[in-house]
């Protein structure tokens, strides 16, 4: 069992009874097709127009010492605050392109 979804059944016991742990553990059995999804409480949401992408995942971040030339730093800073996010995001975007290279090497 992975430790977050042991750490989250703990937790979970501390507030349900072991008849709704047990429940739970059944449907966490299931396969996919078999969950009913058809919750009359829950309709399924078709216009994701106002959804926010990322809003609950955080991609972990590690403090990490890092050389870069001293225009490269320059040319983000001077574009003003959140100068270390674009340079997160243009990293990534190259990460991700060498992702997709190498699976279509493959």
């Amino acid at each position: 069992m992975k430790k977050a979804h042991s750490e989250a059944l703990a937790a979970a016991r501390n507030v349900m009874d072991s008849e709704q742990v047990a429940r739970l553990k059944r449907a966490a059995a299931l396969p996919d097709e078999a969950i009913n999804t058809r919750d009359p409480d829950a309709p399924e949401v078709a216009d994701w127009a106002g959804a926010i992408r990322g809003r609950f995942y955080r991609p972990v971040k590690v403090l990490k010492s890092l050389r870069l030339d001293a225009d490269v730093l320059a040319w983000f800073q001077q574009q003003g605050p959140g100068y270390q996010t674009r340079i997160n995001r243009a990293l990534r975007a190259s990460m991700l392109r060498e992702l997709r290279r190498q699976r279509q090497a493959t």
